[in-house]
């Protein structure tokens, strides 16, 4: 067995890692609050730094795989994502969309020698710092502050995942059963299905390019998901100068939070809140200021913590048919006998008074006399009394009695 080198690093521990909880996103963590971990000091190498540090392993949920931690906390913190899946920690995105809608470029050095001494620096400015806060390009970029999702460029907010997705957690395709030769049935921990693309780029991923945000494939596939969004297209008619908030809830987000935004693109003129609605109509005063609100504000509008949904409002034009009457159930233009008016056609969908048969009050050639405006007033259904009953029928009066 060969004796690795004896440098400086073999003997210097302190540059080990120890910890006592992994930095790891909500998804990897599982949706179950009672997760049991096992923890191993020094049980593997970085993949990055290459420095030993401190292992978790656990299962996040039922049928799933197990986990662990891939990379040292220094170099998730350097680059604000998480231990396992190496995912922005802020908006759950590879780092290689963060940076290009950021405009970062990465400054950690590829050598041994000299990676080795950026990251002891980097450590050292974490250290100073309480580790709260990130260093480097990252601190100038407001990513993981207090106001860092609403600094952030709107790219980053319409990408976002907005809830954890659990189903990355699921165990491996079991590769026995996709050539037919697995024995273990329902006790096999693998997924007995077949991969949509085993040769695809999505299946050529490695460890250092999503770290580094390099050639990554799930990048790319989301930068060219994001060219092809459609922007929000401002209405024809110039009158509309107001925009619809939705997602307006008091007291989480009140109509002086709404204000103090929007004022920044131009004069307002009012702010309508429908607490009903749980929305908010904002009147502006030119339509270059709403225009510019609304292309600023559109799928990256964050208050408070909270997205807001922001469209195009519509024009206060007067409804034609408001103030109209409301249409008659029965046809005719003008009153009948019965003191009802009829005006207009009946309603789509709505009941239709079928033809009197002949003879009856109210048809063509009939004997006149009070309309009969309902089925159930015709004395020739069942159950109606008749003027001229049929011989034998009950009636009232010594001969119809029995």
């Amino acid at each position: 067995m060969a004796t690795a080198s004896k440098n400086t690093n073999t003997y210097n521990r302190q540059n080990w890692e120890t910890s006592d909880f992994p930095i790891l996103c909500e998804t990897c963590l599982g949706e179950n609050p009672y997760v049991r971990m096992t923890k191993e000091k020094y049980g593997r190498e970085c993949k990055i730094c290459e420095r030993p540090f401190t292992v978790f392993r656990w299962k996040p949920g039922a049928k799933m795989r197990f986990k662990k931690t891939e990379i040292c906390q220094t170099c998730a913190k350097l680059k604000n994502v998480c231990q396992t899946c190496l995912l922005d920690l802020e908006y759950g995105l590879p780092t290689q969309v963060r940076d290009a809608a950021l405009g970062l470029t990465d400054d950690t050095p590829m050598s041994d020698v000299n990676r080795e001494y950026h990251t002891q620096n980097q450590e050292a400015a974490l250290v100073a710092n309480g580790g709260l806060t990130p260093v480097g390009q990252l601190a100038n970029a407001g990513i993981n502050s207090g106001a860092g999702a609403v600094r952030g460029h709107e790219l980053l907010l319409k990408l976002a995942r907005k809830k954890p997705y659990y189903k990355r957690n699921r165990a491996h395709i079991c590769s026995f059963w996709v050539k037919g030769e697995c024995k273990r049935g329902e006790e096999c921990p693998y997924r007995h299905e077949m991969p949509l693309d085993p040769n695809g780029p999505l299946a050529q991923q490695n460890m250092k390019d999503r770290y580094y945000g390099h050639n990554d494939p799930v990048a790319n596939k989301m930068l060219d998901r994001s060219t092809k969004m459609k922007a929000l297209e401002a209405p024809v008619d110039t009158s509309i100068m107001n925009l619809f908030v939705g997602g307006v809830e008091e007291p989480f987000v009140t109509e002086q939070d709404l204000r103090d935004y929007f004022y920044q693109f131009g004069e307002l003129r009012v702010i309508n809140v429908l607490k009903k609605s749980k929305a908010a109509i904002v009147h502006f005063t030119s339509r270059a200021a709403a225009e510019k609100a609304a292309s600023s504000s559109h799928n990256s509008l964050v208050i408070k913590g909270r997205k807001l949904k922001v469209l195009w409002g519509r024009n206060k034009q007067q409804n034609p048919n408001r103030g109209a009457p409301p249409p008659a159930i029965g046809g005719g233009a003008a009153a009948g006998t019965d003191g009802l008016s009829h005006i207009g056609a009946p309603p789509t969908g709505g009941f239709v008074m079928p033809p009197a048969p002949p003879g009856m009050a109210g048809a063509p050639g009939g004997g006149g006399g009070r309309r009969n405006l309902y089925p159930s007033q015709d004395p020739q259904r069942m159950g109606a009394r008749s003027a001229n009953p049929m011989p034998g029928a009950h009636q009232k009066g010594p001969a119809g009695r029995r």
